[in-house]
């Protein structure tokens, strides 16, 4: 199948020039010597970028380079005698640009890994070889375009050849040079990238080493969280609609699929695909149909069906691998303590892979998020946990810097209670092929965002020529692609064109990841290393906070769930989906990325509210007049779900009640009671009482509902009160009756004298 033509979005470098240079800055015969700039980097072949000359400086840009094509990526001796680039060029400035020509330059082959490795993170000098500029367009107006094509030899004597002469790989530049108005002629726009040259057309060829390369692909199906809910059919709700475009014919997704299905004929052995379980359901979801939040129907049905179809077609009798489910940061759920969902993400993942494609994942297997782990975090995965069914983490497949004392390629042993086999990835060769396509890099001063770039592998592809060509001596080459990979399709059919003419010509042999996960280490005392900046892109603290908060209320609800019967759902079914879609909010995909990791947990945290509002207060239709001082409240409870669920009833405090005691509550499944809610008016009056629900750990149940109650009757303590003070009326009235008795009986209580025993005092004189 021929590679379709990269549509050009393409990587461009705008070198400046100010309205008056200075004199001498810049010659005419060669415009570019004096002010060299830093070229845009190679890493992103076909990426628009632009840089400032120097950090902080605001320069005009003028010209903008578009490449489209660039033949042979990979040169070998039966291979065309010429380079040839096409593309265009396009003046983005303010003003016109005259004289406009373009040459192709190369540097000095790069003989070591040293000298690639800093050409991946700034572009090596390509000066070296200076032919002749071409003419591309007299003069270009602001706006205007011009097409271009420019074939130069790969050697031979004339002024516009590269003059390779023998295998390398080779740094070139596509240089731009121009006169904008009101300035002199200078360098425009450039792109820097590698050439790898195993064989020189017509000349010499490299020779192969004594061992071949061991080379293992590990091709990555994944995307970021997009379930909200699963359904039935035409139910299931997805955050978004981006799916059905990746899913399409000119997709992402489908392209992955697309360039692994062209592979895998030749590279059966070394190919594995490694499938987010989660992106598996959701696609699953969609080809029964589905829904778009706070839309309407969503329009990758068809799409979906089709591509799973293709899918399980492409990974029968292959070999598969269970990413953690959602692609969940492992180090950030252990971080926040989060075990039970962090066995889960390792558990469910495989299980739901085997269900819908049929095949078995590579047991005990473990890649984590950018392929490092923390000590603790690795030491957990590698306990067993029989009671969850959980083997334990046998092989991991982990980044050269996750790794300390672990020389060589091959995979090395982590010793412990539990020991582990480390297959390592070539980091060279899959952080080329990442380049910036997930991480923002930063070069001159200017951070360049990138991820909605097409990614190019042609540093990539050069560096696993140099493996295989120049290294060999049968080390182990371990290729992961970026986990969400966006190259276009014709970029990963390149590369993996390149790996198939590797594996034919006997400079790279086929090696499963099988075969290297039960491989006996050649080192046993590896020991787990976590680089500081890897620590800088976990899940933020507040969103796994949230998740934390979630998880308890989560496992409060369920707690207080019971099945009612076999024909009813259990708890784990209710809850399991939230299980998952806590997952989905502790995706390694949110790394780096607050605002996703933040959005996916509110999601999760409203599937949550929707699950306990399902159980609730029913509010009465009319106020409640109580007839006594005693009478109890009548509160009407639902639920609405499929399980029984204990519940119990909570009254705020309210002036003029007293709550007095009542015993939790079972609700039976999608069933109503009316609770008698024993309380005490304490004073006649109305009075509004809110009630709620809550599970008996306290976790809440629907929300608050306000109930106006009044009452015109007593209380009991109003009535004992009232007794006790009639009778002690009583009393004092009565003691007050006899005190008066006595007093009028003579003091003391004696017989009072009568009146004929009193003698009248006889008057003086």
């Amino acid at each position: 199948m021929s590679v379709r033509k990269l549509v050009c979005t393409a990587a461009v470098a705008a070198f400046l020039v100010t309205v008056t240079p200075p004199a001498g800055a810049v010659e005419q015969s060669q415009p570019d010597q004096a002010d060299a700039l830093p070229f845009a980097p190679a890493t992103q072949v076909w990426a628009t970028r632009t840089l400032s000359a120097q950090p902080g400086q605001q320069q005009p840009q003028f010209l903008r380079l578009d490449i489209s094509q660039l033949t042979p990526r990979f040169v070998t001796s039966d291979s065309p005698a010429t380079v040839k680039i096409t593309g265009k060029i396009v003046n983005v400035g303010d003003r016109k640009v005259s004289d406009i020509v373009l040459r192709l330059e190369r540097g000095e082959s790069l003989d070591t890994e040293d000298d690639l490795r800093k050409a991946l993170r700034e572009p090596a000098a390509a000066e070296f070889v200076q032919p002749k500029f071409t003419e591309v367009a007299d003069e270009l107006e602001p706006g205007q375009q011009k097409d271009f094509t420019l074939e130069v030899p790969l050697r031979g004597p004339e002024p516009t050849s590269l003059a390779i002469d023998k295998p390398g790989i080779y740094p070139i530049l596509a240089n731009i040079n121009g006169k904008p108005d009101y300035g002199g002629q200078a360098r425009l726009a450039a792109l820097s990238t590698l050439l790898p040259v195993l064989g020189v057309p017509g000349g010499e060829t490299k020779g192969k080493p004594g061992a071949p390369a061991k080379l293992t692909v590990l091709w990555p199906v994944a995307d970021r969280p997009r379930l909200v809910r699963l359904g039935g059919e035409g139910q299931s709700e997805l955050v978004d609609d981006e799916l059905a475009t990746s899913l399409s014919a000119t997709g992402r997704l489908y392209g992955l699929l697309q360039a692994y299905e062209e592979a895998i004929a030749s590279m059966s052995t070394s190919m594995c695909l490694a499938i987010d379980p989660d992106l598996l359901r959701t696609v699953q979801a969609m080809s029964t149909g589905y829904r778009v939040r706070g839309g309407g129907e969503g329009r990758g049905r068809a799409e979906a069906k089709l591509w799973l179809d293709r899918l399980k077609f492409a990974v029968t009798g292959r070999c598969v691998v269970a990413l953690p489910y959602a692609d969940a940061d492992l180090v950030a759920l252990n971080r926040a303590k989060l075990a039970t969902m962090r066995t889960l993400a390792l558990t469910d993942g495989p299980k739901l892979i085997q269900q819908i494609l049929g095949v078995q994942p590579l047991p005990d297997f473990v890649w984590p998020e950018d392929g490092v782990l923390d000590q603790p975090t690795f030491d957990e995965l590698a306990t067993p946990l029989p009671e969850q069914k959980y083997a334990g983490m046998k092989a991991v497949l982990l980044d050269p810097t996750g790794l300390a004392d672990a020389p060589g390629t091959g995979p090395v042993g982590i010793g412990g209670q539990h020991p582990v086999t480390a297959v390592k990835i070539d980091s060279m060769v899959s952080d080329a092929l990442q380049g910036s396509g997930s991480r923002p890099r930063t070069l001159s001063g200017v951070t360049t965002p990138v991820e909605n770039q097409p990614v190019s592998v042609q540093n990539a592809l050069s560096v696993l020529v140099y493996r295989a060509g120049w290294q060999g001596d049968g080390r182990n080459v371990v290729v992961t692609p970026p986990r969400r990979w966006n190259a276009p399709l014709s970029e990963m059919t390149e590369f993996l064109s390149a790996a198939q003419r590797l594996l034919g010509s006997g400079y790279a042999a086929q090696t499963s990841l099988e075969e290297l996960t039960k491989a006996t280490p050649s080192v046993t005392t590896a020991k787990i290393a976590y680089p500081p900046e890897a620590g800088a892109r976990e899940i933020s603290a507040p969103v796994a906070d949230s998740v934390t908060r979630q998880s308890v209320e989560l496992s409060g609800v369920v707690a207080a769930m019971q099945q009612e019967d076999s024909e009813h759902a259990s708890p784990a079914d209710l809850a399991g989906p939230l299980w998952l879609g806590l997952l989905r909010a502790m995706s390694g995909a949110w790394r780096a990325n607050e605002e996703g990791a933040r959005s996916a947990s509110y999601i999760s945290q409203a599937e949550l509210n929707s699950l306990t509002g399902m159980v609730a207060v029913t509010p009465p239709a009319s106020p409640i007049l109580l007839g006594s001082g005693d009478s109890p409240i009548p509160v009407t409870i639902t639920n609405k779900l499929d399980v029984r669920v204990t519940v119990r009833i909570v009254l705020a405090d309210t002036p003029g009640i007293r709550k007095l005691d009542l015993a939790d509550q079972v609700l039976p499944a999608r069933g109503e009671r009316v609770v008698r809610v024993p309380v005490e008016v304490l004073r006649s009056g109305r009075f509004p009482v809110n009630v709620r629900l809550t599970t008996p750990e306290g976790v809440a149940l629907g929300d608050t509902v306000k109930l106006e109650v009044s009452s015109s009757a007593y209380g009991t303590i109003t009535v004992i009160v009232t007794v006790i003070a009639a009778i002690a009326l009583v009393l004092l009235s009565g003691r007050r009756i006899y005190k008066r008795v006595r007093a009028r009986n003579g003091e003391g209580g004696g017989e009072a004298p009568s009146i004929e025993n009193v003698t009248p005092e006889k008057s003086s004189a």
